[in-house]
């Protein structure tokens, strides 16, 4: 049995997004969410907040705090990526305006004041877009760099290369400053770039697998999945597009389906030719310490098992 952990779940959504909510919420055996924070990312704050909370009404988990972090990256201009999720970031299913409220507490202020509450070592991270919230938390209070469990995000890439440009994955592009600051302030880190995401395919079976569930939060995110996947089915010709984030919430419940190795990485945020790229010490040719746990290799029908089985619980 997985240990029940304490979790944070910082998040733009995104189609994808969606799914490792609900996939946390499909595990309270395992999981206790204290709160879901909104960054902006794939699409603006108030659409990410928006869409969190309309996954909150969908699984029937409106007890879960939601706040309202960052509505734009540290120092450079704000990227989004309508083109893949569509205008809302949700886009497929026809879904309800939320009616639950934001907290009126700022995402990065409930972050600090909640690894300062909890006990040292048992609060998790579990980052989904950009990193600016908890850059914020850590210029604000650094002290919460020891306090944190581990932070598991989805970001990067490195034999991969990037998705948004040649050099650079989409959550790391949008705010290479906020990464950086994240990377050097000692929290364990495990990360889920492409490297391994693009193993996570949406093939019209595993896709039809969560439909036949038949309950409104799977067929929901069927249709979620169906449109999400069109643009990387044209970009990759792929059977199904890559999942990213449920990476994230996958490992959690069961490491034992990745593989990876202790690395360096460090993020470049000097050169716009590759601002934002991830320069992982996969092959550690360099002196330079390992600051995460980065993940090449994942066992991708039992992540689909999983996925399926949690969301069959919704």
């Amino acid at each position: 049995m997985v240990e029940r952990r304490k979790i944070i779940i910082d998040t733009d959504p995104g189609q994808d997004d969606a799914a490792a909510i609900m996939l946390a919420f499909a595990s309270p055996d395992e999981m206790e969410i204290l709160g879901l924070c909104a960054v902006a990312g794939n699409v603006p704050l108030k659409l990410t907040s928006r869409n969190i909370r309309i996954i909150c009404e969908l699984c029937n988990r409106t007890d879960i705090p939601v706040y309202e972090g960052a509505e734009k990256p540290l120092v450079r201009k704000p990227i989004t990526a309508e083109h893949v999720h569509g205008n809302t970031g949700l886009d497929g299913p026809v879904l309800d305006e939320p009616t639950m409220a934001a907290q009126t507490q700022h995402a990065v202020d409930f972050m600090i004041e909640t690894l300062l509450r909890e006990p040292a070592g048992t609060v998790t991270l579990c980052t989904l877009g950009a990193l600016t919230n908890v850059a914020l938390a850590l210029q604000k209070a650094p002290e919460i760099a020891g306090r944190v469990k581990e932070l598991v995000m989805m970001g990067g890439g490195f034999f991969e290369g990037g998705n948004i440009t040649p050099a650079a994955e989409f959550n790391i592009y949008v705010d290479p400053q906020a990464a950086d600051i994240v990377f050097r302030s000692g929290i364990p880190i495990v990360m889920m770039p492409l490297d391994v995401t693009h193993k996570l395919l949406t093939t019209k079976e595993r896709v039809a697998r969560i439909r036949d569930i038949g309950s409104k939060p799977a067929i929901a995110m069927a249709e979620m999945l169906e449109f999400f996947e069109r643009f990387d089915v044209e970009k990759y010709g792929s059977d199904g597009g890559p999942l990213h984030d449920p990476s994230v919430i996958a490992y959690l419940l069961k490491p034992e389906l990745f593989q990876g190795r202790d690395c360096n990485v460090e993020i470049e945020v000097n050169s716009e030719l590759t601002m934002g790229m991830t320069v992982v010490d996969w092959w550690r040719v360099t002196e330079r310490e390992p600051n995460a746990l980065v993940i090449r290799n994942v066992d991708s029908d039992g992540f689909f098992e999983l996925l399926t089985e949690r969301f069959a619980r919704l």
